[in-house]
């Protein structure tokens, strides 16, 4: 098997075929532009190497991988222009760099240009991409949804929470290995394996996420630090503080939840302590290690060699300890 920088370096190149120049340039300059900004390009690295798992050259993979891509941008487009947010990976975001109009109209392209992608499979390979595609962008939607829905609620639970990154994020997570798959050409049982492992994964990355958004390093992170507090996102660590809290310090931050103020400085350092002094930072730690571990527990069974469990493992573990 490749490394990951390996397989970063051969997606990288790949994207160079599709991020061309063309017309109108107001349309493909900001999709080019977000699609420049780097990132983890943990999805297609995972799609290239699910086809490797499964014994296929990845390369056959590289447009399934860059589809899965260009459409998580996509939804990081629109996203930041629902969050209002100025920063993404430490640079302007396309709302912000053009304008509202020129984000959206850029963000429908990309859509459309991940489905492209799949016409250059097979008949048995598109209809299969195709399919799991639609399933995970209509999921990822909802999922965006109850996250909206959720801004303005003060009864969320924990369960809704998971049930929500699960199709806002996580769903991705599975559909980019399930994609690798498909085109190594596993069985139907395997697809569903790898796909449930990527699924429980991207629990664990979303989980890390909403952890790293309040104690993450703005300089590495490469997003505004307590954004999720700012939009007062009830996030498993808001949840697990009000689980601990007694019922005037509950009160409390949900008051502080439910505030808009033009400077945030002092909200965010007052929620992180109750964050830090309730225990809610240390339960979110132990609940990405929770799914990290139900992750691994699904490789036992994919029939796969144990080498390539191992690298599974690892990844894994990689992404359970990133700072990023």
């Amino acid at each position: 098997m490749q490394t990951t920088p390996q397989y970063q370096a051969a997606f990288l190149e790949h994207l160079k075929t599709f991020t061309c120049d063309k017309e109108p340039k107001s349309l493909y300059q900001p999709i080019h532009y977000i699609l420049e900004l780097g990132g983890k390009r943990l999805r297609p690295v995972l799609t290239l190497m699910t086809a490797e798992l499964f014994n296929c050259d990845y390369k056959k993979a590289l447009d399934a991988a860059l589809s899965i891509e260009v459409f998580h941008n996509f939804s990081l487009v629109h996203d930041d222009i629902m969050d209002d947010a100025p920063l993404r990976r430490g640079q302007q975001t396309v709302h912000e760099k053009w304008d509202i109009n020129t984000g959206i109209l850029s963000g429908d392209a990309m859509l459309i240009m991940a489905y492209q992608l799949f016409e250059n499979y097979d008949a048995t390979i598109f209809r299969a991409l195709a399919k799991l595609f639609s399933k995970t962008a209509l999921e990822v939607c909802e999922g965006q949804q109850y996250d909206v829905d959720f801004e303005t609620r003060d009864d969320v639970t924990i369960p809704e929470y998971l049930k929500m990154i699960e199709y806002k994020t996580a769903v991705l997570v599975g559909a980019a290995m399930q994609m690798g798959a498909i085109v190594a050409k596993a069985s139907k049982e395997d697809q569903q394996k790898i796909y449930d492992f990527g699924r429980l994964l991207g629990i664990a990355f979303q989980l890390q996420d909403d952890y790293l958004d309040a104690f993450g390093n703005p300089e590495t992170f490469g997003k505004q630090v307590g954004g999720d507090i700012i939009e007062n996102k009830k996030t498993f660590l808001y949840l697990k503080a009000l689980e601990f809290l007694n019922a005037a310090d509950q009160h409390q931050l949900k008051q502080l939840f439910s505030v808009n103020l033009e400077d945030n400085s002092d909200k965010i350092e007052t929620i992180k302590a109750f964050f830090v002094s309730t225990g809610s930072a240390e339960a979110t730690q132990k609940e990405i290690e929770n799914y990290t571990k139900k992750a691994f527990a699904v490789l036992d069974s994919l029939t796969i060699s144990e080498a390539h469990k191992e690298n599974l493992r690892a990844f894994g573990t990689d992404l359970m300890n990133r700072k990023v």
